[in-house]
């Protein structure tokens, strides 16, 4: 995948820039791996806003993903690497010996006609997927699990990968992207290799509209409102001395706000962040 650059014809392309897609090799979805989305503005079922700055975009159908990757020892070949709206890693389209289809996250460097294969006891290749237990250490790896049988949860964003570093008797040390050493039961699965797109965080976006194409409204700053409206809002002139809060007075930096966290942090070694 390349980065595409476009010529400053507008205030808004110059220094805008794209990709080329030219891994992609399908350019519409299966038909029998998609479904509609409903958009939820940042609502809950309620519908009151518990995430702000959220509405709008471009619409999209969900592709449906394979996180599981439970079709166990059964070779698949890889038909297409598609473009997934969704998510900024492409995805690739798997045929099954059996005929079934299957959508998967692409590794860098999977390519058309590569064959792919889960289970317990598999080769360790590029797009394969096995319980940790079954994986060298220093492997590199993405989509894990945080409890058996349940799909991949963590590492699944684009250019992304995390290692296996050691092995005890239950558990796997997985470095993270972000730094952090996690603990991981053996029995989780993850997939072998580095996942494609690795050069989206390098794309300048140009104009703002680019960010309302994906959901994102504007994001108003507290101290440019009113003291009605934001804890950091009013004062003569430009005003700063607050501590940093929400618009309902809690408090941004520093404040702890993990749910069982007596539960979990026994399984980080080492956190992204120095305390």
């Amino acid at each position: 995948m390349g980065i595409k650059f476009y010529k400053p014809t507008t205030p808004g392309r110059r220094g805008m820039m794209g990709q080329d897609f030219s891994q992609l090799t399908k350019k519409e979805p299966e038909k029998r791996l998609i479904k509609a989305i409903k958009k939820n503005c940042g609502r809950n079922v309620y519908g009151r806003i518990t995430s702000r700055h959220r509405g709008g975009g471009s619409k999209k159908i969900y592709r449906i993903i394979d996180f599981k990757r439970d079709k166990d020892n059964i070779e698949g070949k890889v038909a297409a690497i598609e473009y997934d709206p969704n998510r900024n890693t492409f995805i690739a389209l798997i045929v099954y010996a059996d005929g079934e289809k299957r959508y998967i996250l692409a590794p860098l460097d999977l390519k058309v006609g590569d064959k792919v294969i889960s289970g317990e006891k598999v080769e360790v290749q590029i797009g394969n997927c096995m319980p940790l237990k079954n994986i060298p250490s220093g492997t590199t790896i993405h989509n894990i699990e945080l409890i058996p049988g349940l799909g991949g949860k963590l590492v699944r964003s684009a250019g992304c990968a995390a290692q296996l570093t050691s092995k005890s008797d239950k558990y796997a040390f997985i470095t993270m992207p972000s730094g952090e050493i996690r603990l991981i039961d053996l029995r989780c699965r993850a997939t072998i290799g580095q996942l494609s797109n690795f050069e989206y965080n390098s794309i300048e976006w140009g104009k703002a509209g680019r960010i309302r194409y994906l959901g994102r409204r504007p994001h108003v700053r507290g101290t440019a409102m009113n003291p009605v409206d934001h804890p950091h809002g009013g004062g003569e002139g430009r005003s700063k001395g607050n501590h940093p809060q929400t618009p309902w007075g809690v408090p941004c930096k520093g404040y702890k706000t993990r749910d069982k966290k007596k539960l979990t942090n026994k399984f980080i070694i080492k956190r992204r962040k120095k305390k």
